[in-house]
């Protein structure tokens, strides 16, 4: 019972946090991290014993990334209109992804006495930008921005996943590796469209007044069993995304009609909606659950936040390198770049024989909580500059108005 109320209490909080985010600017991981520190720290000084959870956050973490993706992907439009977006969201997802793995790999190689391989798959988590974090944290932004955001980061993430496998499961690179690579980003698309167009039919058809559950159910069925192939499966989630998500772009198409477009448009602005609440909850667990299992001495650990620093830097060069270069606004955009739940993931997926001593959960830890901070201070001084901006417009406007009179 007192579980119960705890976590019904917490939840609350979070809600709270997320309420309070678009007006205070404070990204509500940061405040998530923090709850769950402090309910640490409280149940050490009274000695009260609960069951380890480590073991809980990996299926958490599993069930936030399908489900933030998938709410993600459920956002965006798909028209010729949004082409030149998509493209640069995907070379910013891209590239600097890329360039910052190897950059960090070199390093990490230059630094420690492992393979150069090794050091590439321990760079990788530190190269993503997380959805988790940077999607809500967007909200207030304009359009633009926002939709920049959600591309840049839902790629991001499956960029990041699918070159994090593609380096860790791979003992050797060669033709054939690149070639079964890509044989598997094909079959992962046939698989997609064929899973979006079964799970159309089952959102139209079902009359069942339990419909939504067993869809997500088997939304999170086909990934799993994806992965156990080690195929790209966040595809899947956004190709189904996008699919449902853009239905009106079928209207023109004869063939689409036997899906009856208006009534499974409806259909799928519920399951939109009840995504938006499963994601809520499950961020909100996932990063309280990490906040908790942080101990204060990883997070004031000073053997790793000059590492820390750099990373962070590298990032934000990169950054600023690629927004220049796409011609987007640079700001707030060149702080939008956090690292969050896909970093975490992917380190928990390292094996123990292949983690370096440099990556470890304090450096985690500080580059989440740096790229959070930087994100936070950088919205909210754009905001106070667009405030003020404003107010200056008006008063050249009233200023006119009173020289005319």
């Amino acid at each position: 019972m007192t579980i119960i109320i705890s976590l019904c209490i917490l939840l609350l909080v979070s809600y709270l946090f997320d309420l309070s985010a678009s007006k205070t600017k404070i990204p509500s991981v940061i405040l998530l991290l923090l709850l769950g520190w402090i309910v640490k720290e409280i149940t050490t000084f009274f000695v009260i014993k609960l069951p380890d959870l480590s073991s809980t956050l990996p299926i958490l973490g599993t069930l936030g990334l399908i489900l933030i993706v998938l709410e993600g992907s459920l956002e965006l439009e798909l028209n010729k209109s949004k082409i030149g977006l998509i493209k640069k969201s995907t070379l910013g997802s891209f590239l600097p992804l890329i360039v910052m793995a190897f950059t960090l790999a070199y390093l990490f190689y230059y630094y420690t006495e492992f393979d150069f391989k090794t050091c590439l798959s321990n760079a990788i988590p530190f190269c993503v930008i997380s959805s988790a974090i940077a999607i809500p944290s967007v909200r207030n932004l304009r359009q633009s921005h926002k939709e920049f955001v959600i591309y840049e980061s839902s790629l991001s993430d499956i960029f990041g996943v699918i070159f994090f496998n593609f380096v860790a499961f791979n003992t050797s690179f060669g033709v054939n590796t690149f070639g079964y690579f890509c044989l598997e980003i094909l079959i992962i698309i046939i698989i997609s469209f064929v899973a979006t167009i079964l799970l159309s039919f089952l959102l139209n058809k079902i009359d069942h007044h339990i419909k939504f559950v067993p869809i997500i159910l088997l939304i999170i069925l086909i990934y799993e069993i994806s992965k156990i192939f080690h195929l790209p499966a966040l595809l899947f989630i956004m190709v189904f995304g996008l699919s449902i998500g853009n239905l009106d772009e079928l209207k023109n198409y004869r063939w689409a009609h036997q899906f009856r477009l208006d009534l499974l448009n409806k259909e799928v602005q519920k399951f939109k909606e009840l995504i938006i609440e499963a994601t809520f909850l499950i961020r909100a667990l996932f990063f309280l659950l990490f906040g908790y299992l942080i101990k204060t001495s990883e997070i004031i650990n000073p053997d790793s936040i000059l590492w820390a620093l750099v990373i962070v830097g590298i990032a934000l060069v990169l950054r600023f390198l690629q927004l220049k270069i796409s011609g987007i606004p640079i700001f707030p955009l060149l702080f939008v770049a956090p690292r969050g739940l896909i970093t975490i993931l992917l380190f928990l997926s390292i094996a123990p024989e292949s983690q370096i001593h440099l990556v470890n959960k304090s450096l985690i830890i500080q580059v989440i909580l740096l790229t959070a901070i930087i994100m936070m201070l950088g919205i909210m001084l754009t905001t106070i500059k667009r405030k003020k901006s404003i107010q200056e417009t008006r008063k050249a406007l009233l200023q006119q108005q009173e020289n005319d009179l």
